[in-house]
């Protein structure tokens, strides 16, 4: 398989990260065909990406006529079969493991020989998802972040027996849609991103639960100290330009200071018990009441288009 033989993608799943993964292909020219188990999911999808391609054309990202066009290449479905000629297959259904690992053993019998096939999982095993798969050598992870067609970042995590053929092949995909590929060479969990995104979280918690800062300021920290430099600067690379030296000896002292636990905290299980669960519940470490959800996610979209727009300026500059 090479990038060129990639015609006709299929998605399975149609929520918010199917949704996202189907426009941005259909964007960028691919044949897309959207499978959900009922009508319902797949009239929710095409209303999502049209919401998502009516900010992208607000921010000056798409024109209507490339919205238009982009939606004359996804067709939508219910039955699986629709993959029987298609080139690649990325799953977005349900975090469950063992609904996974039957989907992905029904797909197996109804796909091409050569199709490749693409788990959207955020941190399931990709080994455990393809366990009941006969060729796993053309399985591999592929993790996009939410919001699917703004985030550029996108995770390929090899099971055991990927392939260097597989990986590469996407690889080549990821830079044709404009985006940003990372290779995991196992798979752990959490892959890297959610690595990195949990331990911050650790730690800004031990911040919290320890009364050092308010959960306000701690927010503040994050985006106006490493949060600034980390679109531009990576932590290695930030490493290097402060010295390996001076990180050494922050390390020295700093580490055994640092959050360890194994488990959730009891400041969290305390959310949990108050179904404080965010946006969603109106409440979180924040109030989103009376319209402060909406406010709340149309500012980080904001955000994130602004920085979005200086990623492909100085990705396209020459």
């Amino acid at each position: 398989m090479k990038l060129e033989d990639i015609k006709k993608i299929g998605v399975a799943g149609g929520g918010t990260m199917g949704s996202g993964i189907a426009q941005v292909l259909a964007q960028h020219g691919y044949e897309v065909v959207v499978t959900d188990i009922e009508d319902k999911f797949l009239e929710n999808t095409k209303r999502i990406i049209l919401l998502n391609q009516k900010t992208l054309i607000k921010e000056g990202l798409l024109t209507e006529e490339e919205a238009e066009e982009s939606l004359k290449l996804i067709s939508y479905s219910t039955d699986k079969n629709v993959f029987a000629d298609a080139d690649l297959i990325i799953e977005a259904i349900i975090e469950k493991m063992d609904i996974k690992q039957d989907y992905w053993k029904e797909v197996e019998e109804i796909a091409p020989e050569n199709c490749i096939f693409a788990t959207n999982t955020s941190g399931l095993s990709i080994n455990g998802i393809c366990s009941k798969l006969k060729n796993k050598k053309r399985f591999i992870g592929m993790h996009w972040w939410n919001p699917p067609h703004i985030i550029p970042l996108i995770e390929l995590i090899k099971n055991e027996e990927t392939t260097d053929e597989t990986v590469g092949v996407l690889e080549e995909l990821v830079e044709k849609i404009g985006k940003e590929s990372v290779v995991v060479l196992k798979d752990v969990n959490g892959f890297i991103g959610n690595r990195i995104q949990f331990a911050v979280y650790r730690e800004a918690l031990k911040i919290i639960e320890d009364g050092v800062a308010t959960v306000e300021d701690v927010d503040k920290a994050m985006k106006f100290g490493p949060g600034f430099r980390y679109p531009a600067i990576g932590p290695f690379e930030t490493a290097d330009l402060g010295g390996l030296d001076t990180f050494y000896y922050i390390s020295s002292y700093l580490f055994n200071d640092l959050s360890d636990v194994k488990e959730p905290t009891k400041l969290q299980q305390e959310k949990m018990d108050s179904n404080h669960l965010g946006v969603k519940a109106k409440k979180g470490w924040y109030d989103y009441s009376d319209g402060k959800d909406e406010e709340a996610m149309a500012r980080r979209d904001e955000n994130f288009f602004r920085m979005y727009k200086s990623y492909i300026t100085n990705k396209y500059k020459k």
